[in-house]
């Protein structure tokens, strides 16, 4: 007989602790290699989290009420051996996903990331990532705008901010179920935005970007679904334009170390596509 589905478990979740001195928050988007650490002016703090499973009740989630959606939806691309290889095969579909799901007229891949998890490693550049685990929201207002400046071509982009965008990324795991290491999600109904997020710098080699770190409240009501499996996918809103209070803005999130995973699950492997989303 099958386990019975836990209807919540409990994770120790990072969250963003602001600069004493109130300088603007900043971190480096590259861990030194000798330690794994990136630089930055800001501290964490660990506290433990309710997280509550949808799993059986994913109706529950919906992209515009909670700010993420789970969808089964095979994808046709598996293997995810290489960057070039990614973006010849799983970029084309999956803007055709996203279209088929969001009903948006134009989506604009910008990257994605291959994460998997490898403990006691200490290097996290670029081709080797691990899963995230601090809280945060990958975008703010100001890098969502000018994201659609660095990747549309000019003379699209006033035509295009006239209209509602959004940023999406859509999360999977790679060859099994994320048992190891799953995705927590705040419902957004549940964030102050006024008190939980904080503008944090991102500091790339060449430019400099912007995220919102997510400050700890225990009014946050945080979620996760149990063995998402490579069939699967999560949409997770990172900023939509339209701020009118009708809809979710973003969607806090992390991966988390599940106290109820299984002894000897296979560690996490997963793929995120980050999307400018746009609608006529």
């Amino acid at each position: 007989m099958a386990a019975p589905t836990p209807s919540s478990t409990t994770g120790s979740l990072a969250f963003y602790v602001p600069p004493k001195d109130g300088a603007p928050a900043y971190q480096s988007i590259n861990a030194q290699k000798d330690t794994g650490v990136r630089d930055r002016n800001f501290t964490l703090e660990l506290h433990d989290v309710k997280i509550e499973n949808l799993r059986g009740n994913e109706s529950a989630a919906a992209l515009d009420v909670t700010g993420f959606q789970l969808f089964h939806h095979p994808a046709k691309h598996t293997t995810f051996a290489n960057d070039a290889e990614i973006e010849r095969e799983y970029y084309p579909e999956s803007i055709e996903l996203i279209k088929q799901l969001t009903g948006a007229s134009r989506v604009v891949l910008f990257d994605h990331t291959v994460r998997r998890r490898r403990p006691g490693e200490i290097d996290d550049s670029p081709d080797r990532r691990q899963p995230v685990s601090q809280t945060h929201i990958d975008q703010t207002n100001a890098s969502a705008v000018a994201r659609v400046h660095r990747h549309l071509p000019a003379e699209d982009v006033p035509e295009l901010l006239k209209h509602r965008f959004q940023i999406i990324n859509l999360w999977r795991p790679i060859s099994h179920p994320a048992l190891d290491w799953p995705l927590a999600l705040c419902d957004f109904r549940s964030v102050e935005p006024a008190n939980d997020v904080l503008p944090v710098a991102l500091v790339y080699p060449d430019r400099k970007g912007e995220t919102f770190g997510v400050t700890y409240n225990p009014k946050q009501r945080w979620t996760y679904f149990s063995s998402v499996t490579p069939e699967e996918l999560i949409l997770i809103k990172c900023f939509d334009s339209l701020q009118d209070g009708s809809v979710a803005l973003y969607t806090p999130h992390t991966g988390f170390s599940d106290p109820a995973t299984p002894a000897g699950a296979p560690l996490r492997e997963s793929i995120e596509l980050r999307a400018l989303v746009f609608y006529d």
